[in-house]
Order: C-alpha cells, then sequence, then structure tokens
C-alpha cells in the first residue's frame, strides 16, 4: 500500500489521492460486486419472469442499469452536499483549490467510473460508452491533483438524468413487453427524462462547460500539455455526446407513437442508447444519459 501510495502522489503527480484510495477501492469493487453478484441474485429471485427470460447481453444490461442507479442515489445528494457546504470564497479558486469533502465524493466516482469503462470494453456496444467512461475516470483521478476538482462535484449533479433514464428503461420495458407501447403514461415517462436531461445535462451542463473553459484558457500557461489536451478534448467530447444522445432520445421517443410496430425493434434501440448513460457524466456525463459518460452518462 505505501508503495502504492508513494507511485500515486509522487509519480503520478496526484498528491492529494493517497488519503481516499481506500475509499476508491471499496467503490470499484463494491459497483462490481453489485453488477456480477448481487443484481443477478436479486433479480432472479425476484423477477424471475422479467429477468430469467431474457439472454445474456438483456441481463448485463439490467445489472449495468442497478448499479448505475445505486451510483445516482449515493453520488447526487453527496456533490450537492459538498457544493452546499463550501467554504467563502471557493469559486476564486476553480482551477487549483481543493476541498477534503470533495476527495470522498470523487474517489466514489472514480471507482464508478472505472468500472464503467471496463464494462463497455468488455461488454462493447458503442464506441461512445467506451470514451465516455475512459474521458470521465481520467478527468475525475486527474483532479486530485489538484486540478479543477471544483468543476468535478458540479459535473456529478449531471448524473440526476440518469435517475430519469434508468426509470424509464425500466417502465419502457415493461410496457413494451405488456403491449402498451405508445400509451399516455409511456408519454409522460418520456416528458420527465426528457426534461431532465436536457435542464441538467443541456442547459446546466452546457453553462459549466463553458466556464469551465474559460478556467481552463486561463490557467494553460501554467499546467503540463497533458492536461490541456485531456480535459479540453474531453470537454467538447462529453458535450458532443449530450447532444447526440438527446437527439436520439427525441428519435426513439417519436417512433414509439408513430409507428407501434416496430415495438421489438426499439426494445433492443433502447437498450443500446440507454446504456449510455450509465456509464454517465460526466463533465459534461453524457447524454441519455452524462459523461454516465463517464459516461458514458
Amino acid at each position: 500500500m505505501a508503495f502504492l501510495e508513494k507511485f500515486v502522489s509522487e509519480t503520478l503527480g496526484l498528491t492529494k489521492f493517497p488519503p481516499y484510495l481506500a475509499t476508491f477501492y471499496w467503490a470499484f469493487f463494491g459497483f462490481t460486486f453489485i453488477h456480477q453478484v448481487i443484481s443477478p441474485y436479486c433479480s432472479a429471485r425476484w423477477f424471475p419472469l422479467a429477468y430469467g427470460g431474457k439472454g445474456r447481453a438483456a441481463k448485463n444490461n439490467w445489472s449495468i442499469h442497478v448499479v448505475s442507479q445505486i451510483h445516482v442515489l449515493i453520488v447526487v445528494p453527496y456533490a450537492l452536499w459538498c457544493i452546499l457546504h463550501e467554504r467563502p470564497g471557493r469559486d476564486q479558486e476553480r482551477a487549483f483549490g481543493w476541498d477534503e469533502k470533495v476527495g470522498y465524493v470523487h474517489a466514489i466516482a472514480c471507482g464508478y467510473f472505472l468500472w464503467d469503462t471496463l464494462d463497455a470494453i468488455f461488454n462493447f456496444i458503442d464506441p461512445g460508452f467506451v470514451a465516455h467512461g475512459i474521458a470521465c475516470f481520467a478527468i475525475f483521478t486527474m483532479s486530485y491533483k489538484p486540478f479543477v476538482a471544483y468543476y468535478g462535484t458540479r459535473c456529478l449533479l449531471w448524473e440526476t438524468s440518469t435517475f430519469f433514464l434508468n426509470n424509464h428503461w425500466w417502465v419502457t420495458w415493461f410496457l413494451d413487453k405488456t403491449g402498451r407501447t405508445g400509451t399516455r403514461i409511456q408519454l409522460i415517462n418520456g416528458i420527465f427524462l426528457l426534461g431532465s436531461f436536457l435542464f441538467v445535462r443541456i442547459i446546466y451542463g452546457g453553462y459549466i462547460s463553458i466556464q469551465f473553459f474559460f478556467t481552463l484558457m486561463d490557467v494553460r500557461h501554467e499546467i503540463p500539455l497533458v492536461y490541456s489536451i485531456v480535459y479540453g478534448l474531453g470537454n467538447v467530447v462529453l458535450q458532443g455526446l449530450n447532444w447526440f444522445w438527446f437527439f436520439k432520445m427525441i428519435a426513439a421517443l417519436r417512433k414509439r407513437f408513430t409507428n407501434s410496430g416496430e415495438t421489438t425493434r426499439l426494445i433492443g434501440d433502447d437498450e443500446a442508447s440507454h446504456t449510455a448513460i450509465n456509464g454517465t457524466a460526466s463533465p459534461p456525463n453524457t447524454t441519455p444519459s452524462p459523461p454516465p459518460n463517464g459516461t458514458q452518462q
């Protein structure tokens, strides 16, 4: 452990990371354990027909949503608490400032996005999901230099839309399976999802991304070139994925109300598009989701 702490702190330059490594380990192995053991066991026990009748890929996607929902329920309230309890003047040190409270929530997010990245690679669905996971993991990990940790907690708030995305996935699956595709309840559910995504990731996320860009430009001569590249490209990629997935969500919702005969195919489309968010947010997670990707969205 001492060697690893020294490597992380001195070799990688993540000077603030060592005190939070235990939290990072627990988060990563905890999310992995939920994904591989707890979710499959509980889902098969509590939803024998819904879960038991799925194929391997569909079962994995189901468990991904379970892990994603647990992550959201932990980090969003925690990140909001960190923001509300910031010390005075925190907004004046956006680039290099540090807050010990932030270290714990970022460690949980790092553990989640590492799990998300590995899952996206091993169960490859779309390059966007892999890019989202890698970008989110790199950005949150590098915040321990410290660098732009101020924005990290704010980007985690984008995961709020992931909560509604996961609900949308389960509700849509149930309605499709019971022959109620295109009903009013599905429309209302879709509106809540799009509304939350639009506000949290596109409007608020766009605002934070612009502020982040200006901060990055202000300190570009004080940071290594690799930081400018990783954060600059990560900011663009994650916001681009947000917009891309947002329009995909709109298109998927419209199809459900224009051609109910496409239900079977849409179920598969939804499973692919919704996985993106679970890998969401980040800085700017991910769209259907934000970067869960860290995606993700």
